[in-house]
């Protein structure tokens, strides 16, 4: 059941992306608790057994109580707790499952939810639609977030609470079995797209012609700066027409990413290009990332500076990659991002994680990991 109902929500891009989310069950085996949790770096479109890591719960709960933990200890500590050394690294919200008192935990990064919640009015409007959830504001996953969601309920009701909703991250519901979780998941993003439905409609329908653009030379521009071969898609979409024709398109379009882990996928923002000299927009652009990271790095390594995708106005979206698959999901993460920006404007203005936050997930030793995989 637990492989069944995390596939159904892996199914469907409006909740999950590409790795996205996370889900767990607990399990009494020889008389101890275990928590089977995703294991970081599979997909819950496709999930097998195997792809869940069994962790024991007494371990899990001990590392929530603690003031601090590094990534480095809590991945060694979590590998040390597990029941098969051979299963996939715990997801890094293991804790957090762990400290939820159901057998089932389900975590997606709903569309819908996150698009209210990076709205400028997005904790009023979520504490009104989900006054019957704990509410979090947007705190660094991982330890940092489960021992905060520790302190915040050691006397809680969670009888009471049909889920946890993370400003700029997700949704968490629960149950003590596989359905109940599963369908207050559906009920909850159901909840908050009627309510963009009515409130945010968006109509792309618009028939709009492109504006001619060099995509050659677009291409030999991003190689020289990326050092290496790529390979692009573009997409003309109504959606990427409509969101490359916005007034003031430099600000507008680097806002930051719709939910944080997609960072690593995109970068914090797009190049931005509104006249046809390339050079200096890329320039630009590799000369304000080096500053972001001169600005927030302690002893990190720089990543490449180049752009993973471009905003073209009036042309449409642009993404580079290092092959098909790298752009594909570059691409579907872009196309929801563009949806949820344009409908968060509509409730008074698109916002996301700031600057600090941003790099902070974007050279998350963890987060970099998954994408090595």
């Amino acid at each position: 059941m637990r492989v069944y109902t995390s596939n159904l929500l892996g199914r469907s891009d409006e909740l999950v992306l590409h790795g996205g989310g996370n889900t767990s069950v607990k399990i009494e085996e020889n008389g101890e608790d275990i928590l089977y949790v995703k294991g970081s770096g599979w997909d819950l479109a496709f999930i097998k057994e195997e792809g869940f890591a069994p962790v024991r719960l007494a371990a899990l709960l001990n590392m929530a109580k603690r003031k601090t933990l590094s990534d480095t200890q809590m991945v060694a500590e979590q590998k040390a707790a597990m029941m098969n050394p051979k299963a996939p690294n715990p997801s890094v919200e293991a804790i957090l499952h762990a400290l939820i008192p159901f057998k089932f935990v389900d975590h997606t990064h709903a569309d819908a939810v996150v698009t209210i919640s990076n709205s400028r009015n997005g904790e009023a409007l979520i504490d009104g639609l989900f006054p019957d959830f704990l509410i979090v504001p947007y705190i660094m996953p991982g330890f940092i977030l489960a021992h905060a969601i520790y302190e915040m309920t050691k006397d809680f009701d969670w009888q009471n609470c049909r889920g946890i909703i993370l400003h700029h991250h997700g949704i968490f519901t629960f149950g003590d079995d596989a359905r109940s979780s599963y369908e207050k998941m559906i009920d909850a993003v159901s909840q908050a797209e009627t309510f963009l439905e009515k409130s945010a409609p968006l109509n792309t329908e618009k028939q709009r012609v492109p504006k001619p653009f060099d995509l050659d030379r677009l291409k030999e521009v991003i190689e020289r700066a990326k050092g290496h071969e790529v390979v692009m898609k573009t997409d003309q979409s109504d959606l990427a027409l409509l969101y490359s024709s916005q007034e003031n398109l430099g600000d507008f379009a680097t806002r930051g990413v719709l939910t944080p882990e997609h960072i690593i996928r995109t970068k914090r923002v797009p190049l931005v290009l509104e006249d046809d000299d390339i050079e200096k927009a890329v320039a630009a652009y590799i000369a304000a990332y080096e500053r972001y990271f001169k600005t927030y790095a302690t002893d990190e390594i720089m990543l490449n500076p180049a752009p993973n995708y471009a905003v073209i106005k009036g042309f449409g979206v642009v993404l580079f990659g290092r092959n098909r698959k790298e752009v594909d999901v570059m691409g579907d993460i872009v196309k929801h991002t563009m949806r949820a920006v344009l409908r968060a404007d509509k409730l008074g203005g698109y916002r996301s994680i700031d600057e600090k936050e941003s790099f902070e997930m974007e050279y998350w030793e963890l987060e970099q990991a998954k994408l090595k995989r």
